[in-house]
């Protein structure tokens, strides 16, 4: 179809793509006998619940029990850890052991992909075609991870395939397979990507926000991340609606995220005025300030060669996680883990869901969620442009205001500031209390406070 901003691009190779189950063991994946273990000890910690189930129930059951009860006894990750996973595709046949992705980086979480309807029933399925309810793959990867220090968490949706919300018929039945997996797996997190087609659906977004909501109200602690699509300027048409949805049932959820890619960007530069422009769209819905808007909002890359080959390489990641965290973002991820690695030739010529299409060391792009984990990015930042850009003199950075009657050094367009500076527009003094770029004191964003008349 022609491309508009209200729709994105065909994915001809999408890392994304869901045609055609891969049902497919990985050889090589380690901790298996531990995962055993693990289980058996963990069986053991919740005592005579999961026996009597065991006791109870057919061999598969049986197993299933098993399987929830080690998941249940594994304690959380710190929230920051599932702010930053990035994303698994959990069913590739070709897909890098995370086990020594987790040793080689230090990134201790994941978000597994994708959740979708089995069919046109209302049963959640990896891919679409692999049953929760009678799992043994993911299983087998989530208790590596956990055997391993680390957690998961899940992500419903996505770019293909059939949503839970097209199919379930409610807000209810749709959080009651949602709850499914919550249960099988001992989740602590669940990301909604709500994606095409399903974003232009209404009534099934209106199932998966409600299923959302009642899977934040009855599992206490559930961490809840809402993704969507983005155009240059934030949120399309049908995002702003989903935030009106949201707004309108008294739902908000630990993040909005959105992918500033395959969309007409070119570089940081691009992806950062999005999360500007999506910032004062969280703003506007909710009657956040600034801050508080980025307290709520995330960023969700795609490394290297994206579907509409548009290249975003390491540096593009470090100007955004700069930006992020000076920000206050709350989360930080990319699509996807299983492409950080670099292809043969380095650019195919075309998207592949196995490498990134640009030069790089295994795990490079991983290391920006790290980074943004354990919040170790360099401060202050760089100008999100692809040259250098003369950052204004000023004064030494203050959150004070200068006094009444002297005038800052004059706001200059197409510059970067941090927090503290102050200069002087339109016959008063500003100080930023945020990491800005082109931002108008007094414009929409709040970058700016108003220290009074100079």
């Amino acid at each position: 179809m022609p491309h508009s901003p209200l729709h994105r691009p065909p994915r001809p190779t999408a890392p994304r793509s869901l045609a055609g189950p891969r049902r497919v063991v990985r050889p090589g994946l380690r901790g298996q006998a531990s995962a055993v273990a693990a289980v058996g000890s963990a069986v053991l910690l919740v005592g005579g619940l999961a026996a009597a189930a065991l006791a109870a129930a057919p061999t598969a059951q049986a197993a299933r029990a098993t399987r929830a009860a080690a998941a249940q006894a594994k304690a959380a990750l710190s929230v920051n850890w599932y702010e930053s996973a990035p994303y698994y595709s959990t069913l590739d046949s070709n897909a890098p052991d995370v086990g020594q992705v987790m040793s080689a980086t230090g990134q201790k979480a994941f978000e597994m992909a994708f959740i979708l309807a089995n069919g046109g029933s209302c049963a959640p399925s990896w891919d679409g075609t692999d049953p929760v309810s009678s799992d043994t793959q993911v299983s087998g990867v989530i208790n590596q991870i956990r055997a391993d220090g680390g957690d998961v968490i899940v992500s419903a949706g996505g770019y293909n395939g059939t949503k839970l919300g097209q199919v379930c018929g409610s807000a209810a039945a749709t959080a009651a397979a949602y709850q499914q997996v919550v249960t099988t797996y001992g989740l602590h997190a669940v990301d909604f990507d709500l994606e095409e087609p399903e974003i232009e659906n209404s009534t099934a977004i209106s199932y998966e926000l409600g299923a959302a909501q009642i899977l934040q109200q009855e599992d206490p602690g559930l961490f809840v991340s809402i993704t969507m699509p983005s155009t240059t300027t934030g949120a399309n048409y049908f995002g702003q609606q989903l935030l009106n949805q949201a707004k309108s049932l008294g739902f908000t959820p630990n993040d909005y995220t959105i992918m500033p890619f395959d969309g007409g960007f070119s570089g940081a530069s691009s992806q950062v005025t999005a999360l500007q422009d999506f910032n004062a769209q969280l703003m506007s819905t909710y009657r956040w300030s600034s801050s508080q808007a980025y307290a709520h909002e995330g960023f969700s890359g795609m490394n290297g060669r994206t579907d509409s080959a548009e290249f975003f390489y390491q540096s593009d990641f470090q100007t955004v996680l700069t930006f992020a965290e000076n920000s206050g973002m709350s989360r930080y991820t990319f699509w996807s883990l299983n492409r950080d690695r670099q292809c043969t030739p380095v650019d195919p010529g075309f998207t592949s869901s196995e490498c990134s299409g640009v030069a790089q060391n295994p795990w490079d792009f991983t290391a920006f969620t790290v980074a943004f984990a354990n919040h170790t990015s360099p401060s202050p930042p760089p100008s999100p442009t692809p040259t250098p850009t003369p950052t204004p003199t000023s004064p030494s950075p203050t959150p004070s205001p200068s006094p009444t009657g002297s005038c800052a050094t004059a706001w200059v367009n197409n510059a970067a500031y941090v927090r503290g500076n102050v200069v002087s527009h339109g016959g008063h003094n500003w100080t930023a209390n945020q990491w800005n770029y082109d931002e108008v004191p007094g414009g929409p964003s709040g970058a700016w406070d108003d220290d009074g008349p100079c």
